[in-house]
C-alpha cells in the first residue's frame, strides 16, 4: 500500500478509542454496546430520503435551478414566502408501503428519512409546533405511516433531524441574508428545549427507532457539550438506539470522521466519499445521493449508473462500512422513476448476491486491481466473496498473498458449479468461464481452511511520488520475511535486487514494483508506485516588494469560484498572511488574495489548501491547488518544482453559507508542512 492512501487509516487508529464514549463508565458497558450495534453492521445497506416542502419548487427558483433542500437559503427566500408552501404540500400519490417494499426489494434493511431538515418542517404530527404536515391540505403523519408499514416489513425506521432550524424564531444565527428578520427576543436555549421536545415525541410515538441521525450541528451556537447532553439525553429515551457523530462537534469536513477528542457518537459519516482503505475500529456509514441533489431537483440529470451504485455499494462494505444510498420524493409523493430503475437493478443484483453483502466483515487484502472482496466465518474456516469488476482475460483469478489452503470455490450465482482453485507461489488462482455472466460484478465464493492469513504487499514510504533532484524511498514489510524490487516496472523475482534498510534513492523517471519473499519464494502480492521527476519554474525578477500580500474581498453568490478579474471588488487592502476577517458579511463573499512568496531553496514544494467553502492556488499563474465547490472543511494539495527566489502566488476563496474557514499550508525539502508564514510573502 502507498504511504499517501494511508493518512486515513493511520487518522482512524487515533481516533478508534474515542468512537462510542457515552460519557460513563465505558468497560461495564462493553458488551451491551456491541450488541446495540449488531443489527447495523450486519445490514451494511440503507435508504436515505430527504422529503419536504422543497420537493414543491423541485430546485427551480426565479430562474435558476441549482437548488434542492437548501432552497430556503440558497434562493434567499424571505419566511414568510417559504411558509406558503404550506398550502400547497399535498402529497396524494404517498404511499409507505410502496416506498417500504422499494427499499426492501432493493435489499435495504433500514430507511433513515428527514423528520425535520434545516427548513424546521416536520413530516409528522408535532404538538410542540404548528409547522409540520398537520398544518398543510394532507394532514396525514407520514412518520406514523412510515413506522408502520416498516414494522410490517421488517425494515428499521430511522430519523434524520437537523439540529439547525431556519424557521424557529429561537434558533441562531439568523442566515447572513436575512436583514430584516430580527434576532430580538431570541433565546437558543430556549430553542434546544424545543427541539428535545421533538426527539421525545419521535421517540416515544413511533415505535422503536433504530438510528437517530444528526446534521446541521457546524455552527458556532452549537457546543460540544450540548452534544453530550443531547446524546445522554437520547439514550435515555430508547437505550439502544443509536446516533451518528453529527451529534456532536467533532466532524472534520465531508470525511466524515471524528477528530481525536472525547466526543460522542456511535459512527462517522462520510459524505458523498468513500475513504481509500478500511478503517479498522471505527464503525462508519458512506452516504450518497443518485444524482447531485438530496432533495427533489427535476432539472438534475446527472444519474449515476446502477453499475457504479452496484460498485460503490460494495466497495463500502469491503472496507466495513454501511451505504446509506439517498432518494429525493417529488412533491406528490412518488419516487423519480430514474430512483425507481435504480433500486430494482439494485435489487436484481442483491437478490443473487446479498450474502456478500449483508453480516460480512472487511476485505482482508487491499487494493485489488479485479475487485473488492467481503468476508464471513463459517464452520471451520472462512468464505471470502471475491468481487469481479473486471473479469480477467486469462480466465485465471489470482488472489496474491494468502497463505491459506482452499477448500472449494463456485460462483454465488450457480452455488452447484464447482471451480478449480490451484496454488501458485504466493496465490490462490481460480480457473473461471471465459465470460462474466454478471459484467457489473460477479461473486466468487471462496472457502478456506482457518482464519485468513494474508501477508501484505510491501508498503511503498515516500513523502512525495513527484520530485525535483532526488527522492528517498523506502520499503516496509512483515517482520521475517525479505523485500526485492526492481526499479524499471518488471515484476520482482528471487534474484531481483534485495531491499536494504538504507532505502531507495530515486533519481530519474521510475516504476518502483516490490515483493515479499519467504527464501527464494514470493510471499505476496506486488506493489507498485510511479515517481516523476519535475522540472523546476525559474524564479521571477523582481524588486522593491514589500511584506504581507494584497486581497480584494468581493460580495455575491457563487456555487464555484469565479474569474474575479472582471468584477468589481467592495473593498483592498492587505494583510500579513491569507486573512479572511475583512469580510462585512458571514455569508455570499469571496476573497483573492495576489503577491509573491519566496522560496528558500531549490526542490519540489507542496501546497495545502484546507477550506469551508471553496477555494484554489495558483502559483506563476498556474493551477496547483484546486479545493473549488461548496463543501464542508476540506483539504487538498499539489505539488510544483520551484527554484530558490520570489514567485507569484494567488489564492482565491469563496464563502457561500454554513461554516467558514481557510488555511493554507506547504511543505518543502527541508522542512514539514506548516502555515505559510507573513514572513515569506510579500507584494508590490
Amino acid at each position: 500500500m502507498l504511504k499517501k492512501t494511508l493518512s486515513c487509516f493511520f487518522l482512524a487508529l487515533l481516533m478508534a478509542s474515542f468512537f462510542g464514549c457515552q460519557g460513563g463508565d465505558q468497560k461495564l458497558d462493553e458488551a451491551k454496546e456491541e450488541t446495540r450495534m449488531d443489527w447495523w453492521r450486519d445490514a451494511r445497506f440503507g435508504m436515505f430520503i430527504h422529503w419536504g416542502l422543497y420537493a414543491i419548487p423541485a430546485g427551480e427558483w426565479k430562474g435558476t435551478t441549482n437548488h434542492a433542500e437548501w432552497i430556503r437559503t440558497t434562493a434567499e427566500i424571505p419566511l414568510e414566502e417559504y411558509d406558503q408552501f404550506l398550502d400547497d404540500f399535498n402529497p396524494v400519490e404517498f404511499d409507505a408501503e410502496a416506498w417500504v417494499k422499494m427499499a426492501k426489494d432493493a435489499g435495504m434493511k433500514y430507511i433513515t428519512i428527514t423528520s425535520k431538515h434545516h427548513d424546521g418542517f416536520g413530516l409528522y404530527d408535532s404538538k410542540t409546533s404548528d409547522f409540520d404536515v398537520m398544518a398543510t391540505p394532507f394532514k396525514r403523519d407520514i412518520l406514523k405511516e412510515l413506522a408502520d408499514a416498516c414494522e410490517k416489513a421488517g425494515i428499521k425506521l430511522c430519523f434524520y433531524h437537523s439540529i439547525m432550524d431556519w424557521h424557529h424564531p429561537d434558533y441562531l444565527p439568523r442566515r447572513g441574508w436575512e436583514k430584516n428578520r430580527s434576532t430580538e427576543g431570541a433565546e437558543f436555549p430556549r430553542y434546544v428545549d424545543y427541539m428535545k421536545n421533538q426527539l421525545k415525541e419521535l421517540l416515544t410515538n413511533y415505535g422503536e427507532i433504530g438510528v437517530l441521525w444528526f446534521d446541521g450541528e457546524w455552527e458556532d451556537t452549537w457546543t460540544h457539550e450540548e452534544g453530550v447532553e443531547l446524546y445522554d439525553y437520547i439514550r435515555s429515551l430508547q437505550p439502544n438506539i443509536i446516533i451518528n457523530n453529527r451529534v456532536d462537534k467533532g466532524r472534520q469536513g465531508m470525511q466524515g470522521l471524528t477528530a481525536e477528542g472525547n466526543f460522542v457518537g456511535d459512527f462517522g459519516t462520510p459524505e458523498q466519499e468513500i475513504p481509500d482503505t478500511g478503517l479498522p475500529g471505527i464503525d462508519w456509514e458512506s452516504c450518497m445521493t443518485m444524482n447531485d441533489h438530496w432533495g427533489y431537483n427535476k432539472n438534475d440529470n446527472n444519474w449515476k449508473s446502477s453499475k457504479e451504485l452496484i460498485q460503490n455499494l460494495v466497495d463500502i462494505a469491503s472496507k466495513g462500512g454501511n451505504f446509506l444510498l439517498n432518494i429525493g420524493p417529488k412533491a406528490d409523493g412518488t419516487f423519480p422513476q430514474e430512483s425507481i430503475e435504480r433500486l430494482a437493478a439494485i435489487g436484481d443484483w442483491m437478490n443473487v448476491n446479498g450474502a456478500s453483502i449483508y453480516e460480512t466483515e472487511a476485505s482482508p487484502f487491499e487494493h485489488l486491481v479485479w475487485g473488492r472482496v467481503t468476508q464471513k466465518s463459517i464452520n471451520g474456516g472462512t468464505r471470502l466473496y471475491l468481487h469481479v469488476f473486471d473479469w480477467p482475460e486469462n480466465g485465471e483469478l489470482r488472489l496474491g498473498g494468502i497463505r491459506n489452503e482452499a477448500i472449494k470455490a463456485s460462483l454465488l450465482s450457480a452455488a452447484s458449479t464447482q471451480l478449480t482453485v490451484r496454488r501458485d507461489a504466493d496465490a490462490l488462482v481460480i480457473e473461471l468461464p471465459k465470460i462474466s455472466p454478471n459484467s457489473i460484478d460477479e461473486v466468487i465464493s471462496l472457502d478456506i481452511k482457518g482464519k485468513p492469513e494474508v501477508v501484505l504487499p510491501p508498503e511503498i514510504m515516500a513523502d512525495e511520488f513527484q520530485f525535483s533532484d532526488q527522492l528517498l524511498v523506502k520499503l516496509k514489510a512483515k517482520d521475517g520475511f525479505d523485500v526485492r524490487y526492481t526499479l524499471d516496472g518488471s515484476e520482482p523475482n528471487s534474484s531481483s535486487t534485495l531491499y536494504s534498510q538504507e532505502g531507495i534513492n530515486i533519481t530519474k523517471n521510475t516504476v518502483l514494483k516490490a515483493k515479499t519473499f519467504e527464501g527464494s519464494n514470493a510471499a505476496s502480492a506486488t506493489s507498485s508506485a510511479e515517481f516523476n521527476k519535475v522540472s523546476s519554474q525559474k524564479a521571477q525578477a523582481v524588486s522593491n516588494l514589500k511584506s504581507g500580500i494584497n486581497y480584494a474581498y468581493y460580495e455575491g453568490d457563487w456555487d464555484q469560484l469565479s474569474n474575479f478579474n472582471p468584477l468589481k471588488s467592495t473593498k483592498k487592502g492587505t494583510v500579513n498572511t491569507f486573512d479572511y476577517s475583512a469580510h462585512s458579511r458571514d455569508e455570499y463573499y469571496a476573497f483573492s488574495f495576489e503577491g509573491y512568496i519566496n522560496v528558500p531553496e531549490n526542490g519540489a514544494y507542496r501546497f495545502y489548501i484546507s477550506s469551508d467553502d471553496g477555494s484554489q492556488l495558483f502559483i506563476n499563474d498556474q493551477l496547483v491547488v484546486d479545493n473549488d465547490g461548496l463543501h464542508g472543511m476540506v483539504e487538498k494539495s499539489g505539488l510544483v518544482g520551484l527554484e530558490k527566489g520570489n514567485h507569484k502566488i494567488k489564492v482565491t476563496y469563496l464563502q457561500k453559507t454554513g461554516g467558514s474557514g481557510l488555511e493554507v499550508s506547504w511543505k518543502g525539502p527541508s522542512f514539514i508542512k506548516t502555515q505559510i508564514p507573513a514572513s515569506v510573502l510579500y507584494h508590490q
